[in-house]
């Protein structure tokens, strides 16, 4: 029992450091399905409010669309609650071929494998498919979730400088002893809303013979002209090898996520890939409701089309505002603040006025990086921008930063904690 209770007081004492540093994550329960408005409980124990959702990944606004509620009744209705099993063994229906065909014909590649979630995706694919003789080089900013699967791999691991195509250009030629060299990306990259320079990087990979590796998460359904993602958008359309991507954000926002690309590699997933093997199957509930969605997406641009227009208006409200913003096309806009205790004092006075945001700091972005990432939804309307800039507003000039550059923010803040 000593041990225990020394083993306690030690992982207690990491706590309140995280705590003293302004880093530690509270948890807020919603009340309410997920949409541009939510009832949300903070701090825990608290009166529930509703306030206006602004950092939620239902880009398309379909989180709790009732055609695609219906169609997960029906799906649990004819289906099943769960499938109990791995896809090798008796996990696999109909409708989840059905789902990785459709979803093929959407990304424009040769087959589909679906996962429990992209994160699982991404832990999987690169164990299985590349070896010691084989490279990865990946963008420096890649997602959390590429890098711990890339961790698993047997491959040597390189990195280049974030969307430097002359420093990829360099490890392309670095690296062309290897087997297989594997280029690896974000489409969107999801801290700070910027794309991916995707035509360039298949040029160079077509010129050094590598193949490509995109996380599409943060594009797939809305990026596009009809929302194919990244690779439609820099036209690049069919010359991605590899393409993971999520069902969790906009294209229902339920869990699962998948490997699209060469049938080869997607075949190297089914017979090795780990989570993919040792997983339950998506549930046909998420499958049903996945297959309505696409329905939804593929018969209209409305909702796309929409989500453009809220991202270019919410960049342009903050701008006029006063905020450092991160540039970007996609509807991911931070607003840079770059001390983590100002980023959480910040999301906490927008809860008091009514506004749903959250502080990210370390070690979700790199330290001196803390930011409010906004998210813009279809299912945001004019008003709800107009009604969430004002809140910002208010808190910016309470705070004292409007108008401030990031030399400025920083200069202020350090001054604070020398204080």
């Amino acid at each position: 029992m000593a041990f225990i209770d020394i083993v306690r007081n030690g992982y207690q004492t990491e706590i309140e450091g995280i705590k003293t540093a302004g880093l530690f994550k509270g948890e807020r329960y919603i009340h309410s399905p997920q949409g541009s408005e939510i009832e949300v409980e903070f701090p825990v124990g608290s009166e529930i409010r509703k306030c206006i959702n602004i950092c939620a990944n239902n880009y398309l606004g379909l989180s709790s669309h009732p055609e695609v509620i219906a169609a997960a009744h029906a799906g649990l209705d004819n289906r099943g609650y769960g499938m109990s099993s791995v896809r090798f063994i008796c996990g696999t229906q109909d409708i989840h071929r059905e789902l990785e065909n459709r979803l093929t014909r959407f990304l424009g590649t040769e087959d589909t494998l679906l996962f429990p979630s992209c994160m699982d995706a991404n832990g999987g694919f690169f164990e299985a498919c590349l070896n010691e003789r084989d490279v990865m080089i990946a963008d420096r900013l890649v997602h959390a979730s590429i890098v711990d699967g890339m961790r698993l791999s047997k491959a040597m691991q390189d990195t280049f400088k974030h969307s430097d195509m002359g420093h990829l250009e360099e490890k392309l030629q670095e690296h062309q002893d290897k087997r297989y060299r594997m280029v690896i990306t974000d489409g969107v990259f999801s801290m700070d809303g910027d794309m991916a320079k995707l035509d360039q990087i298949v040029s160079l990979a077509e010129k050094y013979n590598a193949m490509v590796f995109l996380d599409d998460s943060h594009a797939t359904g809305f990026i596009g002209r009809t929302g194919r993602g990244t690779h439609e958008h820099c036209g690049v359309l069919g010359k991605i090898d590899v393409i993971t991507t999520t069902l969790g954000k906009a294209l229902g926002g339920a869990s699962g996520g998948c490997v699209s690309g060469r049938r080869e590699l997607v075949e190297m997933c089914r017979q090795r890939a780990r989570p993919f093997l040792f997983s339950n199957s998506v549930a046909p509930v998420i499958v049903a409701g996945a297959l309505k969605v696409l329905d939804l997406i593929t018969s209209s641009t409305d909702r796309r089309d929409k989500l453009e227009w809220n991202a270019k208006y919410w960049r342009g409200l903050l701008k006029d505002a006063g905020f450092d913003i991160k540039e970007g096309d996609s509807p991911i806009v931070p607003v840079m603040l770059y001390d983590a205790k100002l980023a959480q004092d910040f999301a906490r006075d927008l809860f008091d006025e009514g506004v749903y945001a959250v502080g990210f700091f370390f070690p979700v972005v790199p330290k001196g990086q803390a930011r409010i990432r906004t998210q813009l939804s279809a299912a945001h309307e004019q008003h709800h921008l107009d009604t969430a800039i004002e809140a910002f507003k208010k808190v910016g000039r309470k705070h004292g930063i409007l108008g401030l550059g990031k030399k400025e923010l920083v200069a202020k803040y350090e001054m604070e904690l020398v204080k």
